[in-house]
């Protein structure tokens, strides 16, 4: 086995990032690609944070970390991971995976993904202790440990993109709620408005409380495509979110929306209406959780009787607390929706009732199931009911042939048909 592994890597190496270098060449004149870059590396530094985000990621199904780190996603680089937790090495091994890319030694690109949000490590200095750090240094006859905000001003300017995961790093999140105190702050507040990454890019956010797993590789993949020059840059919104997964509003696809609208409110949690009135912001938070849920499509806060706290939004949580509270801006929509839905109600219920009913049971009148006595609609809900097919119909025709020239030869016509003729004579 030991021979093996001399011939796979001749020499000991002391990181991940050199060993890619000895394991992914460039390659070599003539030999076919397999395309524009090989290995992409992925540096991933944590702030404060809760490793919330990193566990959604490891959960992610479409694309799967295992198959953006295996590079067989097809067009798609290989991803070479430089997690904190996740990856083979520790301590001075590990950490000199970023020198190498604060060197510039890499020999291809690198993103930095940064979970948590960034602390002001200058309070942390005034009493000589630390917020978030990765790896140590001397200075002087000390060794003080190398904060993660350091490591992300240094590398920020040379990734080919800088990607904030997480509401934390997104837009601060709780570590940077009022009272704080950390100074803690989102990573394009701390990059600024000016930072373009080494392609021109500014910060990438990816929010959420922690995020779907499934927004962040999908977003990486998309992110790579552009980098190989297959695909164009993905759309993303005036804060840096990606378009197509935070356009929407949860309330737009939520599964109870059908509830609000006919103004039906749960009145306690476990109740299957509407939840705006028990707490619920979805109408004006931008997420896709109730469409794409938490893992493999599965979950989601309102899909399993939550109710949406604006995790994915930059005033969270201080604009949205207090927590479970009726939202001020809900009582006029949800008495309109009352209103209306007043009126509405009854008539979809008439509608469907009469949508249930198989044409020949009207003949019959009667329905002929063993399961219960289905009561016959009256007067007023025939009469109701009448004037809805009028309108119905009104620039269509009916189902049939009912005018000679669409009969049958010889005066056939289907058994079911005649009857109808009957009935409308």
């Amino acid at each position: 086995m030991a021979k093996v592994l001399e011939q796979v890597i001749p020499h000991p190496l002391s990181s991940q990032a050199e060993a890619t270098l000895q394991l992914e060449p460039t390659p070599a004149p003539g030999e076919l690609p397999q395309g524009p870059l090989r290995v992409v590396h992925a540096f991933w530094l944590a702030g404060m944070s809760c490793d919330g985000c990193t566990i959604a990621v490891a959960g992610a199904t479409s694309p799967t970390v295992e198959d953006l780190l295996a590079g067989t996603v097809p067009g798609l680089p290989k991803v070479v991971l430089h997690h904190p937790v996740l990856s083979m090495e520790a301590g001075k091994e590990f950490v000199h995976n970023f020198e190498l890319a604060d060197e510039g030694k890499l020999a291809a690109p690198f993103v930095i993904i940064y979970e948590g949000s960034v602390a002001n490590e200058e309070l942390a200095k005034e009493t000589g202790g630390y917020w978030a750090a990765l790896g140590v240094r001397k200075v002087g006859d000390e060794v003080r440990p190398i904060p993660t905000a350091e490591w992300l001003r240094r590398l920020a300017p040379k990734a080919a993109a800088v990607i904030a995961i997480g509401t934390c790093a997104t837009w601060g999140g709780v570590p940077a709620a009022y009272g704080n105190p950390t100074g803690a702050m989102s990573v394009m507040d701390f990059l600024g408005a000016d930072y373009r990454s080494a392609l021109g890019l500014p910060v990438i956010n990816i929010p959420g409380c922690s995020p779907i797993g499934d927004n962040f590789t999908e977003t990486v993949a998309a992110i790579l495509l552009f980098l190989q020059g297959i695909g164009p840059l993905p759309e993303f919104d005036e804060l840096g979110r990606p378009a197509w997964l935070f356009r929407e509003t949860v309330h737009q696809q939520c599964v109870r929306a059908g509830f609000y609208e006919e103004g039906t409110f749960a009145k306690e949690y476990g109740d299957k209406e509407c939840l705006v009135e028990i707490g619920c912001w979805g109408p004006v938070v931008q997420c896709n959780i109730t469409s794409r849920g938490a893992i493999n499509h599965m979950g989601g806060c309102m899909n399993t009787g939550g109710i949406c706290i604006g995790c994915t939004m930059p005033g969270f949580p201080d604009r949205f607390s207090p927590f479970y509270q009726k939202p001020p801006g809900s009582t006029l929509s949800t008495y309109s929706s009352r209103t209306v839905g007043s009126f509405i109600r009854p008539l979809r219920r008439l509608t469907m009732r009469f949508q249930n009913r198989e044409p020949a049971w009207d003949r019959a009148g009667r329905v002929p199931s063993g399961w219960g006595h289905v009561d016959e609609p009256g007067a007023i809900a025939r009469l109701v009911h009448l004037l809805y097919e009028k309108m119905q119909f009104m620039s269509a025709k009916r189902p049939g042939r009912d005018r000679p020239e669409l009969r049958y030869p010889h005066g056939y016509e289907v058994p079911a048909v005649r009857m109808q003729w009957k009935d409308k004579r």
